[in-house]
Order: C-alpha cells, then structure tokens, then sequence
C-alpha cells in the first residue's frame, strides 16, 4: 500500500501479549486469522480477547454518490434507501448524510448485539442522540453517557415498574372512550386522533393532571413545538447544525429550535415549582420528586424537567404512530382484524399484542439507533475509526428473510410463539443498556387503546391501496394519516 513517501510496502500487524510478554511481529497483505483485517489510512489500536492488535481503520463500502443526493434519498424515502444500498453492499455498509460525516449502518443481528452490547464509553448512545438536545435538554435520559446515565436510569425505573404501568390501564381506557365516542360514521384520519388519545394519557400519567384547563394547556403547548419541529426541512437544519456545534463551531444555528422548545420548558417549570413539597402522588412526577440515589441526593429541576420532556415526546409520538400504523394494516387484512374484534370482545389480550409487535416489525417508528465512537472499533470485518456514527438499522433487520419468512407480509401470528428467534432481529426499542426505559409501557397502552377502539367502532378500508411511509423529523408515520372508515357498535 503506498506509504507517506509514495511507495509502496506491506502492511504490518502488532501483537503484543499481556499474559506471556511476547511481541510477534507480521508483515504481509494476505488475511489474518478467520476473518482478515481491512487496512485503511491511519493506524490505531484495538483489543480482540487478550491480546492488543495494531491496525489500520478503514470505512464499509457505500454509496458513492454525492452525501447531497444521499441526504435527499435518506429523507424521502428512507427505507428504499437502506434496501438499495443493502443490496449493493452487504449488511454493514457507509452512507453520508448531512454533510460528509459518515454514517455506518449495521444490519447484521450479531453485529448489532455487538454494537449495543459493546464497551458504552467506547460506543456512546448520548453522543449519538446529540441531535434531539435542543429539544429534550443536556439532561436528558437520551444525551447521558456513563455514570450519569446508569445513575439517572436506576432513579426512573421505579416509575416504570409492572404494577405502576398496571394502575394506568384505567387512565388509558378512558381517554380511548373519551375521544372514539365523539367520532361520526365515515372517514376518520387515524394518526391524529391517535396522538390526541396518547397526548392524553401521557400528560395524565406523567404529571397526574385531570384538571381540564391545565391538562388542555400542557397538550396544546406539546403539540405546538412537536408541529414546529416535525418538517423535514427541519431535520436537515438541525442535523447539520448539531454537527457543526459537535466541531467546536458556534451553535447559534440551534437556536431556532431552542426557541421552539422555551414554551413547553416554561410551562414545565411551572408544574415543577407548584409540585416541590406538596404531597406526593403516583404518577411519574411525583416519583421524580422524590426519587434519591444511593447518596441521598434528588434529582434538580434541570435533571427533572429534561426527563420530563424526554417522556413527554417520547412516550406520545411514537405510540400514536404505531396505533396509527396497526389500524392501517388491519383494515387491509380483514382475518387478522376480525381476530382482534373478537378478542377485544372477549377482554383477551395474547392476539392483541401480536398485532402490535407485528406492526412494530412492519412499520419501525424509528428506522435507526445510533452509537457515537470515542475509539476505533472492530466490527467483524470492518476496524472502524473514532468520531463516527454507527446506526443499528431497526427497518433492516425487521425486514431479514432468514428471521422472517416472507418478511413484508403483516403475520402477526409471528409473535404468539417467538420459536427461539434471535432478540437481535427484534429492536423496536433499542438494545442493551439503553433499551428504551417505556417499552413496557408503550406495548401495554398500545394494545389497551387498540381493544378499546375495536369495542367501540367497526374499522375498514378506504382506499385499497396501502399507505406510504412519510418522514415526520426522525419518525415514520403514515402518509394519508392512516384514515380508515368507521361505523359506531356501541
């Protein structure tokens, strides 16, 4: 390969073992080991077992086409774009999105156990999340590493407990029946009535708030700065604003989406200041209040304001996106729809959650995870460099034959006998440590809202064609609103 002089010379493998004191030194082109090693541009090290091996990082292989191009195919159609570039380049591969950052997708089941499993100071789930941080704050769940992160996670998993999620079944039966109950026969667009139902629930369950006038106030202040972020044009600005502020340069480009966020901070503000020293309840707020680590010390009102929005986005968004999509699929597959009519009826639940998890399969909220290197990291073939990000691919994996047979049909029957599949080909919520904290909850309110529903309305087709998917900033809704025909039962 050519050296810094222009000439060309083999490369060298470094074996230095820590348990014998040896050093063995390799020169040759020819692979290494079972897997070989790709050589790249600039040395660094790595650890496989035992022994520290120097070598070269290089990039997968990707697209070549301008990252412009990419970035346009990324944001219109982002799940042809990961088929494409799959089919041209294996299950790992490098595409460049939002300037020239490369971006390493991983949709090989091992490799992203590998990934989420690894080293987390090495592959740092905050970092890759630094750009929801104009919208869910420096303390969030989402943008801790480390310490912090494991520290903060031990203090909200109390609130997130089987028999915490049990008590807000109610809750969520109510505001099911609250919003269907007003529906008339005749079209309805599904995805929006969805978020009003889970808008609902989650401000109910997050800061016990029943009081009409306040409650209308947080959920009007929600959806707001969820609308004011949701267009693509968006996503692209603030992309490229995080990663200039991750250069080191002037983060003045964020503040727009700063200022789209000071709304609902205020507002929090206001929920935190009237709830300190006040009689604790069971809702999440409360359990935030009173929450202490193993030093004593709470949580300050920065750290409970940021996971309080951090719920709020996250645990409305994506489970209206996901009801949105299950009733989009039922009502194109009428045996697995009545099905689910019957066991609504019938107060069972084992079909119902299928048919969630199957549309959490078909129809990913989230396309991608993403990890951010601090070092280089080996990843089965590939020796990948420091300061990239590497992005587990929910959609591709979903999509695997050799996991799923006939892998774009909707089966929800797949999931009443899992048969021993792999965890890895099933990543709705993430991985690892960072497994999304609500993946209980959302399952639960998912298929509880969807028995409700089907106990209330007749469900059916509109449109015999299937709907698309449409980007709505990092998440994948339906593109005609998931609007569905409905007639009242009862």
């Amino acid at each position: 390969m050519p050296t810094a002089a222009g000439s060309t010379s083999s490369p060298t493998l470094v074996i230095a073992s820590r348990s014998f004191g040896t050093r063995i030194r390799r020169s040759g082109s020819g692979p290494i080991g079972r897997r070989g090693i790709s050589w790249g541009i600039a040395a660094a090290p790595y650890r496989v077992g035992m022994p520290t091996v120097t070598a070269r990082p290089v990039l997968p292989p990707g697209p070549t086409v301008a990252p412009v191009r990419q970035s346009l195919a990324w944001i219109a159609r982002p799940m042809a774009f990961m088929e494409r570039c799959r089919a041209a380049h294996g299950d790992v591969f490098t595409a460049r999105i939002f300037g020239d950052q490369p971006l390493v997708f991983v949709a090989d089941p091992g490799l992203v156990r590998d990934v989420l499993t690894g080293d987390p100071d090495v592959l740092r789930a905050g970092e890759g999340n630094a750009i929801l941080r104009p919208v869910v704050g420096s303390r969030s769940l989402l943008l801790l590493d480390g310490a912090d992160h494991l520290a903060q996670r031990r203090m909200m998993l109390p609130a997130f407990h089987g028999d915490r999620i049990d008590a807000y079944v109610g809750l969520m039966r109510t505001a099911t029946a609250r919003e269907v109950d007003g529906w008339h026969d005749g079209p309805v667009a599904a995805w929006p009535r969805m978020q009003a139902i889970t808008l609902e629930i989650v401000v109910a369950a997050v800061f016990g708030v029943t009081e009409p006038t306040r409650a209308a106030r947080l959920r009007d202040v929600l959806a707001r700065m969820l609308d004011d972020l949701a267009a693509p044009t968006k996503l692209v600005r603030l992309a490229l604003a995080t990663r200039g502020a991750r250069r080191g340069e002037s983060d003045a480009a964020l503040e727009p989406f700063r200022r789209a966020t000071r709304g609902v901070h205020a507002l929090l503000q206001e929920e935190l200041d009237r709830r300190r020293g006040a009689d604790g309840g069971q809702d999440v707020l409360s359990l935030l209040l009173a929450a202490r680590d193993e030093t004593g010390r709470g949580l300050t009102d920065e750290e409970v304001r940021d996971q309080l929005i951090t719920l709020l986005v996250a645990g409305h968004e994506t489970t209206a996106t996901t009801l949105a999509w299950a009733l989009e699929r039922l009502v194109r597959h009428p045996a697995a729809l009545h099905r689910a009519v019957q066991e609504a009826d019938d107060g069972g639940h084992a079909w119902l959650d299928a048919v969630v998890r199957e549309t959490l399969r078909l129809r990913p909220v989230l396309p991608i995870v993403v990890r951010h290197t601090t070092a280089p990291v080996r990843l089965g073939d590939h020796l990948l460099p420091a300061g990239i990000d590497v992005a587990p691919c929910i959609h591709l994996l979903h999509r695997r034959p050799d996991a799923w047979p006939d892998p774009h049909a909707f089966r929800p029957e797949r999931f009443l006998d899992d048969g021993g599949r792999d965890a890895y080909t099933w990543l709705p919520f993430g991985g690892g440590v960072r497994r999304c904290l609500g993946a209980s909850f959302a399952l639960v309110e998912a298929r509880v809202v969807l028995a409700e529903l089907l106990r209330r309305v007749t469900v059916h087709a509109v449109r015999e064609r299937p709907e698309r998917v449409a980007r709505r900033a990092i998440t994948l809704t339906p593109s005609r609103s998931a609007t569905i025909g409905v007639t009242r039962r009862i």
